[in-house]
């Protein structure tokens, strides 16, 4: 006699909406296809309704733009890197790979970025321009390709911020991306500077999401070598809190309040630390220069991915912000990614079913305009 497990897997290929009654087979089933075992796409159930899961957070590489850029020093150190498996899984060429992950993990659309390596912040303007031009055509391609699986979101050179803002238009109007992504700092420089208030300015005129994803804590090197991958385990949400810090700290969300921002790795450590903030608005005005409103009730206006790893950062990051502050993450490809984000946000206790599923999706298709 066949076992559970074998029943199960047999009707994992089958149509859906088969319904498993009696002996105990209802949550087993409902367990077994949600794990995307055998091959099968995990539908993601929230008290026995299938959601739709958006991932705001996952990463490709443009092969095309390589003839632009081979005969360049700062290239280089990418021939290395697209060599490996996590480069064969960042190139668009793999298209029916990433859909076969997504499939396993229950992501039913990527929200697709560059990284921050493919944003080439070390181009000039006249290269940066064709650069960006190609990837974000391949970009809109994919999405206008797979229309149900993927949404766009652009490259910019923020380099040249006049550029930036020029090239988020177009490919917010002429090329239906949902926004763009950009480094927690260019090349070194803040994000709260005036000379990137073009930028800010026509992303709140848009209307578009902006997600920002750490570039690395260069000044921290010295310090965070040794043991530990400290570069990354700390430096690169230490560079996300720094940058939405001065976005606080020097009114940028103030002058732009109807900008839509969201920031990788649960925002860093500024949720978890953010009454440090506000303490010294009040204790030590000299340094912290009071703004309109304490930092705390900034937070609340940024939007933050759930890739924090543990239950209880989760259940922390929806006290202090909010549940529909936060959209599903999982930095597709990377090492320090998780394929299991969903079952993160499923398993975390306290959190109640509009939370999972504001979380899981519904927070992002609102505002990336992912139609039903």
């Amino acid at each position: 006699m066949r076992n559970r497990r074998e029943f199960l897997k047999e009707l994992s290929g089958a149509a859906t909406g088969v319904v498993f009654v009696g002996c105990g087979f209802v949550e087993a089933a409902a367990s077994f296809l949600q794990s995307g075992a055998g091959g099968a796409r995990r539908e993601v159930l929230v008290g026995g309704r299938r959601v739709r899961t958006v991932d705001v957070h996952c990463h490709c590489y443009i092969h095309d733009v390589w003839e632009l850029i081979k005969d360049r020093e700062e290239a280089r150190p990418l021939r290395t890197i697209l060599e490996t498996q996590q480069g064969q899984n960042l190139n668009m060429a793999n298209v029916q790979d990433r859909l076969r992950r997504m499939d396993q993990q229950g992501i039913d659309i990527q929200a697709i970025s560059l990284g921050t390596t493919y944003l080439y912040s070390w181009a000039d303007r006249d290269l940066s321009r064709q650069i960006m031009k190609v990837q974000n055509e391949k970009i809109a391609e994919l999405c206008a390709a797979h229309p149900d699986r993927f949404v766009g979101m652009a490259g910019v050179s923020m380099q040249h911020p006049d550029l930036a803002a020029e090239q988020l238009e177009h490919a917010v109007k002429s090329m239906g991306m949902r926004g763009c992504m950009v480094s927690s700092n260019v090349n070194g420089e803040e994000l709260a500077l005036p000379k990137f208030h073009p930028f800010w300015a026509k992303a709140e005129e848009l209307g578009c999401l902006v997600f920002i994803h750490p570039a690395g804590f260069d000044e921290g090197e010295r310090r965070f070598q040794g043991n530990g991958g400290l570069g990354n385990v700390i430096g690169n949400p230490l560079d996300t809190t720094t940058a939405l810090s001065h976005l606080i700290f020097e009114g940028t969300l103030d002058r732009f309040p109807g900008v839509k921002i969201c920031a990788a790795h649960g925002g860093g450590f500024l949720a978890s630390y953010i009454g440090r903030s506000d303490h010294c608005v009040k204790a030590n005005p000299n340094s912290c220069k009071p703004v309109k409103k304490l930092p705390s009730e900034y937070i609340k206006q940024l939007y933050f991915d759930s890739l924090i790893y543990t239950a209880q950062g989760l259940r922390h990051l929806v006290a202090e912000v909010g549940a529909s502050q936060i959209l599903l993450g999982t930095d597709y490809p990377y090492a320090m990614g998780s394929t299991e984000s969903v079952s993160h946000v499923l398993n975390t206790t306290g959190l109640s079913d509009a939370d999972m599923e504001a979380i899981l999706g519904g927070n992002a298709a609102r505002l990336l305009r992912i139609r039903s």
